[in-house]
């Protein structure tokens, strides 16, 4: 009974640890508008006015957005502004544009209509956006400039206001900012929209708030841009609070939530209708948002709510994508779910894919682990020992796991990919030969006496069975055997990012760690009562698990290691437990069946270790096939290699997608990692079927090794909102990415040919 206070410390602990754990989150301040696009003037020229903007660097501003007109007609006419050719640029909301970095000159030529004026008033509106993190547009900002005719005119823009985020939304025509106590939120968490049609004829709106945050309700337009003869009757507003506001007097508002019913008429035999709401609101005693503009696709016969999709403040005048379910990808639909109103069904949904992902191979390895520590417990080792020694396991790697995918959302650091660096599997490796040899029982072998001491501590704590000691281990299983990510993984981490809502998204992990951990629980306590008592066969098991620790060791070393090296230790490895078996050893007259079979198993092992030291010899480099390198083998294998090119950084990407959209043809852009279980079983069993390489043949193929884990490869991951391979995003012709067809996790052929295939239509 004592050991149940002892496993309830244990837990306290590391939750503790976990919730110390410091995570890092760039709280990077955004410059004003007038300080990331500095403009000035110079009239001293007759006849023309020449601007100048001076852009902040990781700041881009807009060539087809700048727009100047006269603010007194009577006085001044103006010509068309002369500007340089931008960078292009495919913008996700205004389509293909160009940007200027650094610095831009335009030349205004203008007629004075008045020939006795001395000085004339212009409006210069331009608009930019940040492009690293955090990234942010601007609203369109207007600058109303005096200019002295024919004498030197260098006006400074408006003085800045407040920094950060606030200051940056703002600067909008109608909506001044005051102070900002504190970072306010982006427009789509400030302002989440809901839609739901409740009957053919009725809609449902519903618009939540933080708190201190409020929405106008002379400031909401509704409308239904499809099908067009489909129209809303009158919106039934509950009553708000009234509130005066400095810049547009007396209004009513909404705090927190509000729900909103609206007729629905015209839509005939339509099933669904597209609801566009264009709306603003303010942060009390801090910014007023630009006009949001959200669109959402409403399914009339089910009754189907559609969350929005939110379109960036500062390009709210462009054109809204639909916001349709197949758009989104399989993780953004899961996070949703856990946003949406069933969120508590989605989270059983979470433990039940954790089910199904404990028979991958990410989470297969944790099973020999888990045994094997039991198996060194003790000769007698009770069942409901062998229970809370994988109770334990579980628990521990259940926390680590949720802790490690609260980061990932909050920060953007994958704590798991952290963890891959050489030093660490090269030292997770040595530990697994520690508890080999552990099995094995070879310490007594001729070591110097400190290092033999040593070696027995460290393996005396594993292997007495101790919960600290098997917790010790599920931690480092959960952050360094399996770090794959998987759609339901990602939907959790990406609803954390979106929403900050660590705790509801950390329960999604935390279930879905432990929908991994029930089959290893039972694997572990089945070890425990089916393990032999005593005797020449528990000395027989405990070797077959020393061998599996050893496996488990190279099996490490693989994601750092050349494949030669590999496949030379798996040979010695083989050969090694088949010449144990007694594959070399003759029958003894009346052997038994038993014994018969167990050599007959050494003999296979022993061939296939062979065929791994003499594949190595012929230039082969596939564990699975060893002598392909024999026959034109290795011609055929590299026949079968897909012809990826390799991207490195956001830049990259950019101009490899752009040029293939030039040229009509579709880009596969894959992540990989040596450390990704998942990027190997795709490498291996899914990109060199025939099937795959005919739907891929008209394809530009790019792929991102993110082994490194580098600053380049964290942004280029956080630009597509990942936080760790693998995946793999179709562009479509027009260089579009084709979000409802990205990939998270492995897919076998036949599925990812269909994927591929939609993705180039």
């Amino acid at each position: 009974m004592k050991l149940f206070p002892r496993l309830a410390r244990m837990l306290l602990a590391l939750s503790l640890i976990g919730l110390a754990a410091p995570v890092l989150a760039q709280d990077d301040d955004l410059l004003p508008v007038t300080e990331a696009f500095h403009l000035t003037t110079d009239a001293s020229q007759p006849g023309v006015v020449k601007l100048h903007w001076q852009i902040a660097p990781d700041y881009y501003l807009y060539r087809g957005r700048i727009k100047i007109k006269a603010l007194d007609e009577g006085k001044l006419k103006l010509g068309e502004v002369a500007l340089p050719d931008g960078k292009k640029k495919h913008d996700e909301y205004l389509g293909d544009v160009e940007i200027y970095h650094g610095s831009v000159d335009a030349s205004l030529p203008y007629t004075l209509t008045d020939a006795g004026a001395k000085t004339v008033d212009i409006a210069v509106q331009y608009q930019g956006c940040h492009e690293v993190d955090p990234k942010i547009c601007y609203p369109p900002n207007t600058e109303k400039l005096s200019l002295v005719i024919g004498g030197p005119s260098t006006i400074p823009a408006a003085a800045p206001a407040a920094g950060g985020l606030g200051a940056a939304l703002g600067q909008i025509s109608g909506a001044k900012p005051t102070a900002v106590d504190g970072k306010a939120l982006p427009p789509e968490q400030a302002y989440r929209f809901e839609a739901i049609a409740t009957a053919p004829d009725k809609l449902l709106l519903r618009w939540t708030m933080p708190k201190n945050y409020y929405l106008y309700r002379d400031k909401t337009e509704l409308k239904i841009t499809s099908p067009s003869g489909a129209s809303l009757g009158e919106a039934d507003w509950p009553s708000g609070e009234a509130h005066h506001d400095q810049y547009f007097g007396d209004s009513i508002v909404y705090f927190d939530t509000v729900e909103l019913p609206v007729p629905l008429t015209g839509t005939g035999d339509t099933k669904q209708v597209t609801l566009q709401a264009s709306f603003q609101g303010c942060q009390e005693n801090g910014i007023c948002y630009p006009v949001m503009t959200r669109e959402v696709t409403l399914d009339l016969a089910g009754g189907k709510a559609v969350a929005g999709t939110t379109v960036s403040a500062a390009v709210a005048v462009a054109a809204t994508p639909s916001a349709s379910t197949d758009d989104q990808s399989e993780e953004q639909r899961l996070a949703g779910s856990l946003g949406g109103s069933s969120r508590w069904l989605a989270l059983l949904g979470f433990f039940g894919a954790g089910l199904l992902l404990a028979f991958t191979p990410c989470v297969l390895p944790m099973v020999p682990i888990l045994s094997g520590l039991i198996a060194g417990a003790g000769d007698n080792v009770s069942t409901r020992r062998a229970f809370v020694l994988s109770v334990v396991y579980v628990l521990a790697s259940s926390v680590v796991f949720t802790i490690a995918g609260v980061i990932a959302g909050l920060a953007g650091a994958n704590l798991q990919a952290a963890f891959q660096q050489p030093w660490i599997l090269w030292s997770f490796a040595a530990l697994f030969v520690v508890l080999s040899f552990s099995m094995f029982g070879f310490y007594e072998l001729q070591l110097p006496s400190a290092l033999q001491n040593r070696l027995v501590g460290i393996s005396n704590q594993q292997k007495s069975g101790s919960l600290v000691g098997v917790a010790v281990m599920g931690v480092l299983s959960a952050l360094i055997v399996g770090p794959c990510v998987a759609p339901p993984l990602a939907a959790a981490v990406l609803y954390i990012g979106q929403q900050h809502d660590p705790v509801f998204g950390g329960l999604a992990l935390f279930l879905l760690s432990l929908g991994m951990g029930v089959p290893l629980v039972i694997f572990g306590t089945a070890a425990g009562k089916l393990l032999p008592r005593a005797g020449g066969w528990m000395d027989a098991v405990k070797a077959v698990f020393g061998v599996l620790f050893l496996g488990l060791a190279i099996w490490m070393l693989s994601r750092i290691l050349d494949t030669l090296w590999v496949m030379l230790m798996v040979g010695v490895l083989l050969m090694a437990s088949a010449v144990y078996m007694g594959a070399l050893e003759r029958l003894a007259e009346g052997a038994s069946g038993w014994r018969k079979l167990w050599k007959a198993l050494g003999v296979v092992v022993l061939l296939f270790g062979i065929m791994q030291l003499v594949g190595v010899a012929a230039g082969s480099r596939d564990l699975l096939q060893p002598l392909s390198g024999f026959g034109g083998g290795s011609a055929a294998s590299a026949q079968a290699e897909l012809p990826f090119r390799t991207i490195k950084s956001v830049e990259d990407l950019d101009k490899a997608v752009a040029e293939a959209s030039a040229a009509g043809k579709p880009v596969l852009f894959d992540f990989y990692a040596d450390w990704c279980v998942s990027c190997k079983e795709m490498e291996h069993l899914t990109f060199p079927k025939p099937e795959v390489q005919q739907a891929l043949a008209g394809y530009v193929l790019l792929k991102a090794d993110v082994t490194a884990n580098d600053d380049t490869d964290q942004a280029l991951l956080k630009h597509f909102s990942l936080f760790g391979p693998p995946a793999t995003i179709f562009f479509g012709k027009d260089g579009k990415e084709r979000r409802g067809l990205r990939l998270i996790g492995f897919e076998d052929a036949a599925g990812f040919a269909t994927r591929a295939g939609k993705a180039a239509n």
